[in-house]
């Protein structure tokens, strides 16, 4: 546990939690709502004293302690352990075709939907009440959880298999696994041992839910739109948003993208407009709220690929108590699919019979910036009262008849809202009434995320939808859509594709926190505040964090005020105006890697010329306040010293690094280039995940006078022993280029997990970027969008983490181990999981990273400055004795000497620098990487343009010299001879005297400069990177199979040789030294092309990552079962699995094999004769696999390789696949359908004798190493049942022979139809 207190050990009560809930503020919210209304006497014998109970739900109790409260309670009330849980934590039971013959249990499920908001995040429960004993999954399955029966009635569940030793194989009658949202459960009584639907079955059908719904219900589906302007005037809408805070880049960007395409805003390069609250523009108070997002402890959900588990379902009305007995009446509440509602949609909840109230957040601009809290007060008694009046909906509306007036003013809607849901809960009133929100200040993604993760059960953007009305009759829209530009839709088509567009930017900022329905984040408060002060945060939103403080109720007041006064200028009002928060305008906000700054700095790096750099220096001093560190200064406790004392600027540029940008993302100029320059330094550059050329791996001896390479003839300025290759090589969730040699080349090896442009969020390169070249390298198909999952799947919980640097360390021991995070509150608890997952680096990135193409929204409302995330780590690990086993490195927007400085005085010991050092090798800041036209080279994939790339090694070099140089004179100065003196000393940091903030003077700091440990005598934890010991795995099985005599001479010589060991759980990651060693001495493919043949067998139960790494020569082989993420980032040669000779169970519906096998493999080849868990193949690049049955989401984003499943798949097969083919059986007609999805691929039967042979080849091989009887039977009855294989291809693969015949194609396509 990263942070461990004793009042919390596991288990509770009821309940033992291996897991994380996401969403723990709203359920203590929600059950706080609840406790205050319900008779909790129900749960106590009678006659019992409850008065002076403690409130059930409280946030100094850990998730767990709560929902085991939740449970609990229920469990006392009446309900059994099993319909606790199905109403605390229920499956995803929307679309899936095992529930389509159990209408009662879709039922239950949405009955209590409305009552209950789900416990969500990744989750293994198990559960008793003292007779009845069982566990249940998450609805993601995001926990492993596997279980055996056996013919004398013992019954075993555990996280892993082979925990319980001495099991008698030939008694084991059934070898099985928790699904998502599945349950088992043993009757302690009668000794009954029941599984997931024959409970859920029972529980269901024990009330008339289904016909409670019907009759009780009001489903209130989308609605068509209207294309009738609510004004009649065009300047009327402009006022309005004007008033409410709209820029032209607002219209011009995202309501253009979102009517025109249905999605976001794509842009690129990060966020370097300052924080709202430094600003002296006006900003909206949503700009004031950064959302949170997950790592490490819990998961991102997919909200591309995975969306199925996930909701926008809203309820609203009274709510009744899902704790206590199911009943008529709790089924009358009206469903919403969107929390975006239209007119038509906000009157047929007004005409539904529900008392429907609305409230006026206007008010006389006379009552002045004082007068606004007395407003919100005002507001909060009429809706205290409405409610006791018997109102169920409460719409809060500053709409009035033609638009706001000169003489009226306005409660911001996200202050409105959450003022008045938490007065509600006070008044112990929330669960009467739901909240709407209509308002003409909601437009993009995050501002209604906020809205609902604040209170609104939904919002009536109407500035928005008429802001769509406007784009599409203005004369502009019109031309772009004659002349083919953008689509030629209507109105109405343009209103409902922004609705679509904010849908799913709800999945996706759900997502990054682990959340799947939108009612559990309802009220759920996931956000940061960076710059609101006390009274605004206990007003309306008291428990979210603020951690720097700021802006008053008044100085709200007042930025509201500015923005009315400029809706009524002395002068006619004609056009939005635009502020520039998103583009580089002269006179505009400022932005701190504008244009002018970029001329200064390349003028300087070209000509290493000083006093340029320094004009660089005194731009960046003398620019507006931009960032937190902006309003910091040093303060040193010595006298300055010459500036000959203090350490050589090779020490100090050493400890520089560039961040992970990937080759694809950036051009090879631009990637070999700051690769080269890093390794001059003695720095490190980042390879990003796209992996690396095998010819970068070795230094360049080809130079010649004029500093060109026939090697590398696309560079200039190069020199003879450059080093091409990226010392940090990453590997992210994508693990795109990752191979054994690869991980061998590295001097570290950077875990991403998440970026500071889009946290929580996937990678993404655009089809376009994706050359030939790039392809090969990603083992991927040219042209063809690559997207990385929001999570590593192998990454799903803090231990998971440990397992990945595990397996890190056991094939490269030599190589250190990093793990990026993003600054946001927590991450410090984050931090110390991490450290104690045995990680030899912490990355902290800042919020305002780079990237090469993210959505809008997520670039600017994500993440926190890193001055608050390192202070964070760097405090949580001193506090808990842990500072002393990692190295930490900061980055996020770092451009000069007097930044390293400020980040190594917070705490930092390395330093990365993204963007700049981009600018430094040439790019110009256009802001365009996403759409592959980089006008100088540097993002871009276009021959003619690469042409145009001015970089060499040179710039980048002269660049961080300057730097460094910088650092030594600013050490100087304070009187320190080595930076590695100040690391850490925060009690060297002072408040900028004459830095003063436009909007406030409120901003606190302390929590930087004073709430940290002093460690100016304390300095043992502070790093030299070249002694730093590389952590280790101890003692492995590996070690002992290396120091065998014949191995070694196997590897040594590529020889032939099969040896057999015993294996237990506890060996993990098994091979994958070994496949290190070889990869060292032999590369990826020497060890067997030049004969060797390595056959290392073992009996038992392996532990997680067997056989991770393999290469080929190498078969891998286990006689009995193994655990999760077997064969990652397989390289080459076999894996095989098979029961043990004695079992006598059948094989075909048994679990062998774990969840997430063969991630991100690359080659090889895999057979399991038995049934595989969750994501099979996810990322599978070109390993040929056959296995007897799948859990849910095989070959996910699955871009090569060939997969023959022999048996039943769990829903969502093949989501996200863009290259590979895959082989399906389907014994019962018409299952498969329902499963598949069918986004990018088509099924189609095996029509083509290419396909055939290959399907068949690979039975045939299964057969003969692993002895499958299904294999067998296959073979023997082929004519039987090659017609019941459905063959799954993607459209890059549409032409090959084994998919296509044409004149076979043509007999078979009323088949493929059915599919």
């Amino acid at each position: 546990n990263p942070m461990p207190r004793w009042p919390l050990p596991q288990p509770f009560r009821n309940i033992g939690h291996n897991g994380e809930i996401n969403t723990l503020l709203g359920n203590i919210n929600w059950m706080r709502a609840r406790e205050a209304v319900m008779d909790q006497a129900c749960a106590f014998p009678a006659g019992s004293d409850i008065s002076s109970l403690d409130p059930l739900s409280s946030k100094k109790n850990s998730d767990s302690a709560n929902l085991d409260e939740a449970v609990t309670l229920a469990i006392r009330a009446g309900k059994t352990p099993m319909e606790s849980l199905m109403i605390m934590v229920p499956e995803a039971y929307k679309n899936q075709p095992e529930l389509a013959d159990k209408q009662e249990i879709t039922d239950f499920f949405d009955y209590y939907s409305g009552l209950q908001e789900a416990w969500d995040g990744p989750a293994l429960l198990v559960f008793s009440d003292g007779r009845k004993l069982g566990a249940t999954l998450d609805r993601n399955g995001l926990r492993p959880a596997r279980f055996l029966t056996t013919t004398d009635g013992l019954v075993c569940m555990m996280s892993e298999t082979g925990v319980v030793p001495g099991i008698d194989e030939s008694k084991v009658d059934k070898k099985g696994r928790l699904g998502p949202g599945q349950m088992i459960a043993f009757d302690l009584e009668t000794g009954e041992f029941f599984e997931n639907y024959d409970i859920k079955e029972k529980v269901a059908k024990a009330k008339p839910f289904g016909k409670w719904i019907k009759d009780k219900q009001t489903l209130i589906t989308k609605q068509g739109m209207s294309g009738k302007r609510l004004y009649d005037e065009e300047i009327k809408l402009i006022r309005q948003q004007v008033v409410f805070g709209w820029s032209s880049e607002d219209m011009e960007m995202q309501i253009a993208d979102m009517a025109s395409t249905g999605k976001e805003t794509t842009f690129c390069m990060g966020d370097d407009a300052p924080l709202a609250v430094l600003s002296d523009k006006p900003h909206v108070l949503y700009n004031y709220f950064k959302q949170r997002f997950a790592q490490v402890t819990n998961p991102a959900i997919d909200p591309l690929r995975e969306n199925l588990v996930m909701s926008l379902d809203m309820y609203l009305g009274k709510k009744g108590n899902a704790i206590e007995d199911a009943t008529e009446a709790n089924a009358a509440q009206i469903k919403i699919e969107s929390p975006v509602l239209n007119e038509a949609e906000l009157k047929m909840i007004d005409d539904s019979g529900r008392k429907v109230v609305t409230l006026s957040t206007l008010y006389p601009l006379s009552k002045g910036p004082e007068g606004l809290e007395a407003q919100v007060k005002e507001l909060q008694a009429k809706a205290e009262q409405a409610v006791k009046d018997g109102a169920e909906i409460l719409i809060l509306s500053d709409l009035s008849d033609g638009g706001i007036s000169a003489d009226e003013t306005y409660i911001p809607p996200l202050m409105a809202v959450g003022a008045v849901h938490h007065h509600l809960l006070s008044k112990q009133l929330r669960l009467e009434a739901s909240l709407i929100t209509q308002t003409a200040q909601a437009w993009s993604t995050h501002h209604i995320a906020a809205l609902v993760g604040f209170g609104a059960s939904a919002v009536h953007p109407y500035a928005a939808l008429e802001g769509c009305r406007s784009w599409h009759a203005n004369p502009k829209t019109q031309a772009l859509m004659k002349n083919g530009r953008i689509p030629q839709i209507g109105v109405e088509d343009a209103l409902a594709n922004y609705r679509d567009s904010v849908d799913a930017g709800l999945f996706k900022i759900m997502s990054k926190i682990g959340i799947s329905l939108l009612s559990s984040y309802h009220a759920a408060q996931i956000f940061e505040a960076i710059g609101l002060g006390k009274d605004v945060m206990d007003l309306a939103f008291k428990g979210t964090v603020s951690r720097v403080g700021g802006m008053t109720i008044t100085d709200v007041a007042n930025e509201v005020a500015s923005l009315q006064s400029a809706g009524f200028p002395e002068t006619p009002l004609k056009a939005l105006e635009n502020y520039g928060f998103v583009k580089f305008y002269t006179g505009r906000e400022y932005h701190h890697n504008a244009p002018p700054l970029t001329k200064l700095l390349h003028k300087a790096l070209r000509e290493k010329n000083v006093d340029q750099y320094k004009l660089f220096q005194e731009s960046l001093k003398a620019a507006p306040l931009s960032v937190l560190r902006d309003l910091i200064d040093i303060k040193s406790d010595r006298k300055p010293i010459s500036i000959d004392e203090v350490e050589p600027l090779e020490e100090v540029v050493r400890k520089f690094c560039t961040g992970g940008m990937s080759l694809g993302a950036l051009s090879r100029e631009a990637h070999e280039t700051l690769a080269i320059a890093l390794n001059r330094l003695g720095g490190k550059s980042n390879s990003g995940e796209g992996g690396e050329d095998e010819q970068r791996f070795r230094p360049i001896t080809d130079v010649d006078e004029e500093g060109n390479s026939p090697t590398f003839p696309h560079l200039r300025g190069l020199k003879n022993g450059d080093v091409p290759t990226s010392k940090i090589k990453q590997v992210a969730s994508g693990r795109f280029g990752v191979s054994p040699e690869y991980l061998m080349t590295a001097s570290q090896i950077e875990i991403k997990l998440a970026q500071g442009a889009k946290p929580g969020e996937g990678g993404q390169l655009p089809g376009p970027k994706i050359d030939k070249y790039i392809a090969t390298l990603r083992l991927s198909k040219p042209g063809v969008t690559l997207i990385s999952p929001p999570p590593h799947h192998d990454i799903y919980s803090i231990e998971d983490l440990a397992q990945l640097i595990y397996d890190l360390h056991m094939i490269n021991p030599k190589a250190k181990v990093s793990v990026k995070l993003v600054a946001g509150s927590g991450i410090g608890t984050i931090a110390a999981g991490v450290a104690k997952a045995n990680a030899d680096v912490i990355q902290v990135s800042g919020h305002d990273g780079g990237t090469g193409a993210s959505p809008l929204s997520s670039i600017k409302h994500a993440g926190v400055p890193w001055e608050l995330g390192l202070t964070e780590v760097h405090t949580t690990l001193l506090n808990s004795k842990l500072r002393d086993r990692v190295l930490l490195r900061v980055d996020g927007g770092m451009k000069t000497g007097w930044d390293v400085v400020l980040g190594s005085l917070v705490g930092a010991e390395e330093f990365g620098f993204g963007t700049i050092a981009m600018i430094a090798e040439g790019c110009i800041m256009a802001r365009i990487c996403h759409t592959n036209n980089c006008p100088v080279g540097v993002t871009t994939q276009k021959e003619q343009l690469r042409k145009k790339f001015p970089g060499t090694p040179d710039a980048v070099v002269n660049y961080f010299e300057f730097v460094g140089e910088e650092v030594r004179q600013v050490l100087a100065h304070m009187g320190y001879k080595k930076l590695e003196d100040i690391t850490g000393r925060s009690d060297l940091l002072v408040r900028r005297e004459d830095a003063t903030p436009a909007k406030t003077k409120n901003l606190d700091l302390s929590y930087i400069l004073d709430d940290v440990p002093n460690t100016k005598d304390n300095r043992e934890w502070v790093h030299d990177e070249r002694t730093q010991v590389v952590n280790s795995n101890g003692d492995v099985l590996d070690d002992e199979i290396l120091a065998d005599k014949d191995v070694k001479a196997a590897i040594e010589g590529a020889t032939e040789l099969k040896k057999e060991f015993d294996i237990i759980n506890t060996d993990r990651a098994v091979g994958a030294r070994v496949a290190g060693v070889i990869a060292k001495k032999w590369g990826n493919q020497g060890f067997a092309n030049e004969g060797g043949k390595l056959h290392l067998q073992f009996k038992g139960s392996a532990g997680q990552s067997f056989g991770a790494f393999t290469l080929p020569g190498v078969r891998m082989e286990v006689v009995g079962e193994v655990n999760d993420y077997v064969g990652k980032g397989m390289h080459g040669g076999e894996i095989v699995l098979r029961p043990p000779e004695e079992a006598t169970f059948n094989q075909n519906s048994n679990v062998i094999l774990g969840n997430t096998a063969l991630y991100g493999a690359t080659g090889g080849s895999f057979f399991a004769a038995g049934r595989a868990g969750e994501r099979f193949c996810v990322r599978n690049s070109q390993c040929r696999a056959v296995c007897e049955g799948t859990g849910d989401h095989a070959l996910e984003y699955m871009t090569g390789g060939v997969v023959v499943i022999l048996g039943k798949t769990g829903r969502n097969v093949a989501a996200g696949m863009t290259g590979g083919l895959a082989y399906v059986l389907e014994e019962k007609e018409g299952t498969f359908s329902p499963r598949l999805n069918q986004e990018i691929v088509v099924a189609q039967r095996v029509h083509t004798k290419a396909g055939e042979e290959q399907l068949k080849g690979l039975i045939e091989e299964h057969v003969e190493l692993t002895g499958s009887t299904k294999g067998a039977e296959i073979l023997k009855n082929w004519k039987e049942y090659l017609p019941k294989f459905w063959q799954v291809v993607p459209p890059a693969e549409a032409k090959t022979p084994e998919a296509s015949d044409q004149k076979l194609q043509d007999a078979e396509a009323g088949e493929t139809a059915k599919v």
